[in-house]
């Protein structure tokens, strides 16, 4: 998961939007496989698995295939034929209606709330390594109280500086993901093998054999299994799919160059970690900033150590910040349509939801005291990266299930791109990444050997709770919503067996286009919103009194084109809106 965003498009004429649309239709197969590179690559990650040496490589293929490669697909098929604003909570709400498409957006939400205290302990770490003193870093970097400020006064400014809407911050998240992931990904890799090649023995064991994984151990597929979060968001840019030319060879084709671009930094960004640090001193929030410490030192040039450090600090704070404001504003419209208390609902002037912000601020509050209780930073860096696998894990599980069921309950909804091989080739493709995630879900309660985690009963017992507590509260959200819950200005389109007067997951034979459905829809909206304001009821005055809605602004707002109509906004689920798996 990385800290990359994306620009919407803004409404225009018929003919512009026309006149786009065919521009849009020139997107190459490498832009598109640069484009989901740049989604999903980060750094944070490759400590956790040096720990393997050699056989990180046979995992990180294992995942690109079982995982990396059938979201991609699958969720192509998905963003073309239910491209309306919704993500995985409109594909999964098709399939088996609104209750568990709201846990699946929810799902999204607590795991990326869950996440910031991980990725801002990197952060902090990488600040403690901006002195010049590396036993005084190395020192400062393991103090839970200096952690656990660090965490907290980044996320509350990131917070008060997205109350000021995407324009405070969409600049910095643009040249965050290059200075602070490509730039010393490069760095990283070049460095560490020429660190290999200059003769230097390498502090894992070489050799063939040395690639498989002792199998018989279980709790070394623990560690790996976080490498399936190292690849989410993929699906982000599932919908440009509409964009490629010839969409059935080139989109497939792409996916497979991502990934495999993606595995290739991942390997040899690993690797070089591996070679430099050895495996008993691995460090899962230390060992990527003494890589560079020894690297730099070995090149005669350790005075870049600190440049560095605070590059990767560059990227991660752009990445909180971006990532602060998207899956927040997808809960936003979410319940804007009747799903959330009209408290949630409200927003600022600027369109964002501010109650909605300032829960994810208290909840990342929280968390950060986990680092006073737990034994060490590391333990605690290690439990909140498990439950964010393992919760992202449920969202991606309903996803693929969604998608093989939709097959046979909308069998004739028209899908501009399909996974290849008809309904056998979905099965394939959709039941290897729902068997493989769901293997990845089981392995992430097993406490690892390699890390000290205190009470290993402790240790699953928080995994444990954590993660069924997050499942039944939206449950129990979904039971007691109610009516007046829907704010009537919401520009949310239902789903099309809503708008065919069906029942979710029984078959409907129909092959109306979604695009169609919604144009109609939208018709009707339009009229009545007209009409309304005629009569002197203001559009948005209703709303405004508990969601603070702009014509400007807004989770609502409309601003994004889909399908050659002005829609309504979709942010990024990657680090801070855009794609698929956010509203």
């Amino acid at each position: 998961m990385s800290d990359s965003t994306a620009s919407t498009a803004s409404a225009g004429s018929a003919p512009d939007r026309k006149s786009r649309a065919k521009q849009n239709a020139s997107i190459t197969i490498g832009a598109l496989a640069v484009m989901n590179i740049v989604a999903v690559v980060s750094l944070r990650g490759l400590p956790a698995e040096a720990e393997y040496g050699l056989s990180s490589i046979f995992y990180y293929v294992f995942a690109a295939v079982v995982f990396l490669v059938p979201v991609s697909i699958v969720a192509a098929e998905l963003a073309t034929g239910w491209p309306e604003t919704g993500g995985v909570f409109r594909w999964v709400g098709e399939a088996f209606g609104p209750r568990w498409a709201f846990l699946a957006m929810f799902m999204l939400f607590i795991e990326v709330t869950i996440w910031f205290p991980t990725v801002l302990t990197f952060g902090a770490v990488s600040l403690a390594y901006t002195g010049t003193d590396e036993n005084i870093d190395a020192q400062l970097s393991g103090n839970k109280a200096f952690v656990l400020a660090v965490v907290l006064v980044v996320y509350w400014l990131a917070t008060f500086i997205a109350f000021r809407g995407a324009a405070a911050f969409s600049k910095v998240a643009q040249w965050g993901g290059i200075i602070g992931t490509l730039i010393p990904a490069g760095i990283l890799i070049v460095l560490g093998f020429s660190y290999y090649f200059a003769g230097n023995t390498p502090q894992i064991e070489m050799g063939w054999g040395e690639v498989l994984p002792d199998f018989s151990n279980f709790s070394n597929v623990v560690l790996a299994a976080s490498i399936f979060l190292f690849y989410a968001g993929m699906e982000m840019n599932a919908i440009h799919v509409r964009d490629v030319k010839n969409p059935t060879r080139n989109y497939p084709l792409a996916v497979l160059i991502a990934a495999a671009g993606t595995v290739v930094i991942f390997v040899l960004g690993t690797l070089a970690i591996a070679f430099v640090v050895p495996q008993a001193d691995i460090n899962l929030t230390q060992s990527l900033l003494t890589s560079y410490n020894d690297m730099f030192e070995w090149a005669g040039i350790g005075w870049a150590s600190p440049i560095v450090a605070a590059m990767l600090l560059i990227g991660v704070l752009a990445g909180v910040v971006t990532w602060v404001a998207g899956p927040s504003s997808g809960l936003l419209a979410v319940g804007r349509a009747g799903y959330l208390p009209r408290f949630w609902q409200h927003t600022n002037k600027h369109g964002m939801g501010t109650h909605i912000l300032l829960f994810q601020a208290f909840m990342v509050t929280a968390l950060g005291v986990v680092y006073v209780v737990l034994p060490s930073v590391q333990a605690a860096y290690q439990i909140l990266s498990q439950l964010t696998v393992i919760l992202y894990l449920v969202m991606y599980l309903l996803m693929f299930a969604a998608a093989i069921y939709l097959r046979y309950s909308q069998p004739n909804r028209p899908r501009p791109y399909r996974v290849p091989g008809g309904d056998i080739g979905m099965w394939l493709i959709g039941g290897v990444g729902f068997l493989g995630s769901l293997m990845a879900f089981v392995f992430s309660f097993i406490p690892p050997d390699q890390i000290s985690v205190g009470s290993p009963e402790t240790y699953v017992g928080i995994l444990v709770g954590g993660a069924v507590l997050l499942i039944i509260l939206p449950m129990v959200i979904y039971a007691f919503r109610k009516p007046h819950w829907k704010d009537p200005q919401t520009e949310f389109v239902p789903f099309t067996w809503q708008l065919e007067h069906k029942h979710p997951g029984t078959v409907n034979e129909s092959s109306t286009a979604t695009a169609e459905l919604s144009e109609k829809w939208e018709q009707s909206f339009d009229a009545t919103t007209e009409g309304g304001a005629a009569a002197g009821a203001s559009p948005g005055t209703t709303a405004g009194k508990h969601s603070g809605k702009s014509s400007a602004a807004g989770a609502g707002s409309r601003g994004t084109e889909q399908g050659g109509r002005t829609r309504a906004h979709r942010p990024r689920p990657g680090p801070a809106a855009g794609g698929s798996t956010a509203v």
